[in-house]
Parts: C-alpha cells; structure tokens; sequence
C-alpha cells in the first residue's frame, strides 16, 4: 500500500522551478497567517488550491496527462479553472504580502510595484479586455492540434503550456472576484458577471467539436504511447466533455461568487457612494472643460 502511495506522490517530472515557487508561496502563507486573523474557512480553501496544484503538476498524475488525450484536458481545467478560481477566492493576497519581512517590503516589493516596468507590466496583463482574452486564448491555443503536437515533443513548451494555464487563470479569476467595487477594482462589477458566460462559450463551442468528431484529432498520444486500451474516439470523447460541460460549471460557479460580491457591494451602499463621487468629480470638471 505504501510502496503504491508513494508511487503516485513521486513526480513524472521534477521540477526545481515549481517545487521552488510552491514551497515559497506556502512559506508566505504560513507566516501571513500568524501575523493576520484569517478565517478556518480561507485558509483551508487556500491549502485545497495548493495541494490540488502540486497534485495536478508534480505527481505521477502528470505521467497520465502526456499519455492520454481526456486526462491532459483533466489536468488543463484543474490548472486553467479549478485551481486559479479555488485559490483566489480564499483571497491570499493581504496573508502573502504580510508575510514577507518588513525590509523586504519596504526595500523591494514597494519600489517593484513603483517602477516603470512593473506599471506598464501590470497595466497590460490585468487589463480586463487584455486578461479576459488571454483567459480565453490560453485553453483554445493548445487545443489546435499542431500546438498541442509542439508541448508533446518540448518538455519546454510542455510546461510553458501549464505555466501560461495557472497565471492567466490567476489573473482573470482575480478580476473577476475582486472584493472592491470599481474603481479602485479594474473590472466593472456587473462586468464580473457577466465575463464568465461571456469566456465559456468559446470553449463550450470546442469542447462540442472535439465530443462529436469521428477521428482521431491527436494522434500524438498515439505516439507518445496511450495510458489506456480503450477506444481512441471514446477517450477523445470524454475530452472533449470534459471541455464543454464541467469547465462551465466551474465559470458559472464563478459567476455565482461574483454576483455574491456585487450584492455585498450593494448592501454596504460602496457601489452607490462612489457612482456619486464619480458623478460629482465630472460635475466639478465640466465647467473647466468648458471654458
């Protein structure tokens, strides 16, 4: 029993990078949290997102994702979807950023976020237009058969694929389930809404082609060996469901907590208050402008 645990826990492939970065966020996190009252309920959605990511990317699962087609799209929408929405709404930003030491923040993480770069950076990539599309992008691009071909035969676009999967993940999911109201939030909050029926139609559409074509449409598994004997067609068939029905149920869960933080929005009267302030601030300019 053991010796088969063990077998499933140890990586296909090791990755210092990975390991490096997950074991870091872990450490921050820790500490974040003996310095901030976080909730039982935070904490433990973020570890789920934690240990469901080192799971999907660092275990023996990985070895199943390069040798069947249906659980590649598995471990493509626990990256691109289930992580990414579970781990940004246990809201780990304020725990991350207290835990770095005090000198770290004031030497290095203030002057970063100041610099040029890192505003221009910043600017683009959480863009909600800009954000939205890469959401997008990144799940249709590696389905066209030829890129998918290129990650199979690259270990370095292979993991460039599951990088670009969990940061634009990352980045869409933040916006979308931002607490504030707009601004200083970048997404409109009725936006936030809206985005996720918005981004799973494109994939709906994919996932439709892939379930009801009759040939093989990757036969790079094919010569990277199959994990299982069944039929081509049949696992090619649970991919292409796997694209279409759970990722939109994961968005429209999403959907469901941004529409949570619009009526906590509503209720406390933020929403209302700063439209007026906004509405006041042009009322002041106008005259100017007129003149």
């Amino acid at each position: 029993m053991l010796a088969i645990l063990l077998k499933w826990l140890v990586p296909w492939e090791f990755s210092w990078t990975f390991l490096t970065v997950f074991l870091l966020t872990c450490v921050l996190y820790w500490r974040g949290c003996r310095r901030l009252r976080v909730g039982f309920g935070r904490r433990l959605t973020f570890w789920c997102g934690m240990v469901t990511m080192y799971l999907t990317l660092h275990t023996y699962l990985d070895f199943y994702a390069e040798h069947e087609f249906f659980m590649h799209r598995l471990q493509q929408l626990l990256l691109h979807h289930i992580v990414p929405l579970v781990l940004i709404a246990a809201y780990p930003g304020t725990v991350l950023r207290a835990g770095l030491p005090l000198s770290w923040r004031a030497r290095v993480l203030r002057p970063a976020q100041r610099s040029l770069p890192w505003r221009m950076v910043s600017g683009v990539l959480l863009n909600p237009t800009v954000a939205t599309i890469l959401f997008v992008v990144f799940i249709l691009i590696w389905l066209v058969p030829w890129f998918q071909t290129l990650a199979m035969l690259d270990w370095r676009i292979y993991r460039f694929m599951n990088w670009s999967m969990i940061a634009s993940g990352l980045i869409y999911w933040w916006l979308v389930l931002d607490h504030r109201s707009h601004p200083p939030g970048r997404m409109v909050v009725g936006m936030r809404v809206l985005s996720p029926g918005i981004t799973m139609t494109p994939q709906i559409i994919a996932g439709a082609i892939i379930t009801f074509s009759r040939h093989d449409l990757y036969p790079i598994f094919e010569v990277c060996g199959r994990a299982f004997s069944f039929n081509v067609l049949t696992g090619q068939m649970i991919g292409g469901l796997i694209i279409w029905v759970p990722a939109a149920t994961v968005e429209s869960i999403g959907a469901l907590l941004a529409m949570r933080q619009w009526i906590r929005l509503s209720r406390t009267g933020r929403i209302r208050r700063e439209w007026r302030q906004r509405r006041t601030g042009m009322t002041r300019i106008a005259p100017v402008e007129g003149k």
